[in-house]
């Protein structure tokens, strides 16, 4: 993983360019070509041998969600979220602790229970990818999966690298 970090540090002004070059191309499109590019990675990278997501992502927890899993580890729910979970000012629930409290050896004991935001990560098929680029590049040097899609979506769409002459 490091590399990846190292990697993405060196492509700071590439990115910022790539973006910019995004903006101006045509989203479904783009949207086309993240969706392939996503079910052909994907299933070569190993999550769990990452983790990252996991050991960083601050996930937003809705009631159903907190019910299942509080009902899950037969814990009634006022000690779930007393336990897991931090409260806003405006009801929004935040799970309380990064890295997660159900992460061991970079794998999620509630896996079948995980809320929404872990279930979705690292979204690349949701649409509108042009449009959720800050948190894509947010995550670009610590996903695996986001990382590889970003750098052969470049060369896809013929993105002038600043390896490229």
């Amino acid at each position: 993983m490091d590399a990846i970090t190292r990697i993405a540090e060196d492509k700071l002004a590439e990115n910022d360019r790539f973006r910019l070059f995004l903006g101006e191309r045509n989203s479904s499109q783009i949207d086309e070509w993240v969706s392939k590019l996503d079910q052909e990675i994907t299933p070569k990278i190993d999550c769990t041998a990452c983790g990252n997501c996991c050991k960083s992502l601050m996930i937003v927890v809705k009631d159903e969600e907190a019910n299942l899993l509080s009902d899950h580890l037969q814990q009634k729910r006022e000690n779930f979220d007393q336990q897991y979970l931090e409260k806003g000012s405006n009801g929004m629930m935040l799970i309380n602790q990064i890295p997660c409290h159900f992460l061991a050896d970079n794998k999620c004991t509630v896996y079948d229970y995980r809320f929404a935001g872990c279930r979705e990560f690292p979204a690349l098929h949701i649409p509108d990818f042009k449009n959720r680029l800050f948190t894509i590049f947010m995550h670009y040097d610590r996903c695996p999966i986001i990382f590889n899609v970003v750098e052969k979506l470049k060369l896809a769409m013929g993105f002038e690298t600043d390896g490229s002459e």
